[in-house]
């Protein structure tokens, strides 16, 4: 594990004035150009690898935290930042009469394109069946509860787990249940844009928000042609992470989308931020 310490004297402040998620929130948007990625991922399909936008960019922003914004992959347990141990990535699905779930992905910085989308598409699959749903599971024994008691169910489960940082192995939550990051994908209901919410109860530092991919006119080389265009944005948590975080990953996310091959072996071992 890196033996950074993240606890500056603003990060204990932030840790202390801010209230998740009512007043602690940043966000970023950014355009991005993905013509020539929706080209590769084409390629990649006819490859037999049936990879989307959404696993590609899941990927790139695991290896962003990974090589250049490691403050990224942190959470505040009883007033301090810690470090994650390792970068997981959750992904939230569209389940079958439009609820939403999610699947977690472990160790997302270390895969490659292929490993990644064989191991998101297997377990939406398990997940639309009901076989495999963290989320799904803890929503149902949440919502068996009548009302009040379900109120305070939460509020002691969020006590425990988030800000005690205890965890409760017997129903499998903790204060990591929901990794370093949450995927979203809006543009697949038809949505341009949106922020998500930085849930009380998913302690991840930031969500990631893909919207709709647009053909509109860009500059290219002096010249306006049209290009595939799409809006990501991204919510952040300001206890633990500022908007210069953002802008350092938004850089890196740029370049990993002009160069996705780098993607399609694993990162070098020797410059892990994370062991």
């Amino acid at each position: 594990m890196s033996s950074i310490d993240y606890n500056s004297n603003w990060r204990k402040v932030a840790s202390t004035i801010y209230k998740k998620p009512t007043d602690s929130k940043i966000y970023g948007t950014v355009e991005l150009d993905v013509t020539d990625l929706e080209k590769y991922i084409s390629e990649k399909r006819k490859e037999g690898i049936k990879t989307t936008l959404t696993y590609i960019l899941t990927l790139i922003v695991g290896r962003a935290i990974r090589q250049d914004v490691p403050e990224l992959n942190t959470y505040v347990k009883r007033g301090k930042i810690k470090q994650r141990n390792q970068v997981d990535a959750t992904v939230s699905v569209l389940l079958p009469g439009g609820e939403m779930g999610s699947v977690k992905v472990e160790n997302a910085d270390q895969l490659t394109i292929k490993e990644i989308t064989d191991k998101i598409a297997g377990r939406i699959r398990d997940s639309r069946k009901g076989t495999e749903n963290d989320t799904m599971q803890s929503k149902s024994m949440l919502a068996s509860f009548p009302w009040p008691f379900r109120t305070w169910l939460f509020k002691l489960y969020r006590t425990i787990t988030i800000h005690w940082g205890i965890s409760l192995p017997g129903v499998g939550l903790d204060s990591n249940s929901f990794g370093s990051y949450v995927m979203s994908n809006i543009g697949t209901v038809g949505l341009d844009t949106g922020y998500g919410s930085l849930l009380p109860s998913s302690n991840v530092s930031f969500v990631m928000v893909l919207g709709n991919v647009v053909k509109k006119p860009a500059v290219v080389n002096d010249e306006i042609v049209p290009r595939r265009l799409m809006l990501l944005a991204a919510t952040l948590d300001h206890r633990v992470v500022d908007g210069s975080h953002g802008g350092r990953m938004f850089r890196t996310i740029k370049y990993l989308i002009k160069h996705p091959e780098i993607l399609e072996t694993p990162p070098d071992s020797s410059k892990a931020a994370f062991q």
